[in-house]
């Protein structure tokens, strides 16, 4: 029997679909299911949740629920981890704040002011976890769900010995729209992407074996796609390949598309994912309003659940070490030589092979220097906010966002000095690690 631990479990419709993935594989559907969350009433709706899935699958698992930690990762075999650290409250504070000197994030959950902070919260904790870890359940594998990937990853990697991976949906997802802008069966696609999370990059699309970019090229002209995905697709034409992740986030990453209000009207129109100003306060805001009603509904089975497997790479990666039967992902690991001009020991996102043993990332060589270039934009932030929550230095954040390319198009050294100052007095509730004795 796996034993398998989600720790976030409240997050409950992406857990709710993770375990059905889980359990769709025959080599785990005796699994034993630990959830964890610290907020009680999530938890008690995720268990109920849980407990439907193995009744109406009819399924041998078991589901436990707790908010003890460390008695669930007592010999794991899978952690799960899929937290948000603080809530709407606190990342109004990564919006506004950044707002009012004129930084302007849709997301902010990956780089940028909202990023950094969100990794100074964040960071902490996963280690904690880790550190649970090696006590506990040494040979567990943990699967991390939580952003900003590469910069827990790339702590994960620095400062501990857990076998780890970072897993993301842009890669599949993106290749699944690209799919649908050509208007081709998914399935008759095949793709080779690398670098790093949120900004890895198509350096192979085909359609039948053939080179699918001529095609789509033609079709990014159709004002439908293009209004939809503005970001990328401008960063297509001028750049030559095509970037994982949306737009709104894109925007984010880089200081073409967001320093002034022109250049947000041009290239973020229909708002939304396209990169409307603050959208994740809308996500996390209007989402949540009656998300309690929403629960309860497909906790007392007034929903139905939709037993399909989703393209989440964590059940194939499980069902792959249990059985050998080998699947290819694209994993957020350490770069070690794998993609040769980033940095050595940052977090890449890359093809892996997974079988018994183990996962396997690929050697990539050389991106095309230009998207390297734009690579280590994004890295050298990375590193310095994962310098800054390791050795708990507040002006390594400072320093972050003085190379952040969104910010440093924006702001002067002066003013990204004061907003960091700010930022810390807002959030300082959760910002112990920085605040501690």
């Amino acid at each position: 029997m796996t034993k398998i631990v989600f720790i976030g479990a409240g997050s409950l419709v992406f857990s709710q679909k993770i375990m059905m993935d889980i359990l769709s594989f025959q080599a785990l559907r005796d699994a034993h299911f630990e959830l964890v969350d610290i907020n009680s009433k999530r938890l008690e709706y995720a268990r109920r949740v849980a407990e439907r899935i193995v009744r109406e699958g009819n399924y041998p698992a078991t589901v436990h629920a707790t908010r003890d930690r460390r008695e669930a990762l007592l010999g794991a075999d899978y952690v799960l981890i899929m937290i948000l650290v603080g809530g709407i409250d606190v990342i109004r504070h990564d919006i506004e704040i950044p707002l009012r000197y004129g930084v302007d994030q849709c997301i902010g959950d990956t780089l940028g002011p909202g990023g950094v902070f969100r990794a100074l919260r964040t960071v902490p904790v996963i280690l904690d976890i880790a550190r649970d870890v090696e006590e506990l359940c040494p040979n567990a594998y943990i699967l991390n769900y939580t952003n900003p990937m590469a910069m827990i990853c790339w702590a994960l990697n620095e400062a501990s010995g857990v076998k780890n991976v970072g897993l993301c949906h842009s890669v599949q997802g993106t290749a699944v729209q690209l799919a649908e802008a050509l208007g081709v069966p998914f399935h008759e696609v095949t793709y080779w992407v690398a670098g790093i999370n949120h900004q890895a990059w198509f350096l192979e699309f085909r359609w039948q074996g053939k080179d699918a970019y001529p095609l789509l090229r033609e079709k990014i002209n159709d004002p439908a796609i293009y209004q939809k995905d503005t970001t990328r697709i401008e960063m297509f034409k001028h750049l030559g390949y095509f970037v994982t992740e949306s737009s709104g986030h894109n925007s984010e990453y880089n200081p073409w598309f967001r320093k002034r209000k022109d250049l947000l009207e041009r290239y973020t129109p229909g708002g939304g994912w396209n990169g409307e100003t603050g959208y994740i306060l809308k996500l996390y805001g209007a989402d949540r309003e009656n998300y309690d009603q929403e629960l309860e509904k497909i906790a007392n089975g007034q929903e139905p659940l939709k037993f399909e497997r989703s393209d989440e790479y964590g059940a194939y990666i499980m069902n792959a070490l249990e059985t050998g039967e080998t699947f290819r992902i694209n994993g957020n690991v350490s770069n070690t030589g794998l993609i040769t001009n980033l940095p050595d020991g940052c977090c890449v996102e890359v093809p892996c092979y997974v079988d018994r043993h183990g996962i396997n990332p690929c050697f990539v060589g050389n991106l095309p220097h230009h998207l390297a270039a734009l690579n280590k934009t994004n890295v050298s932030v990375q590193e310095l906010t994962v310098k800054a929550i390791l050795n708990r230095d507040r002006d390594m954040v400072y320093y972050a966002l003085v190379h952040d390319p969104l910010t440093a198009a924006v702001l002067s050294l002066e003013e990204i000095h004061q907003m960091v100052e700010d930022m810390f007095k807002a959030e300082q509730e959760w910002l112990y690690h920085f605040f501690r004795p």
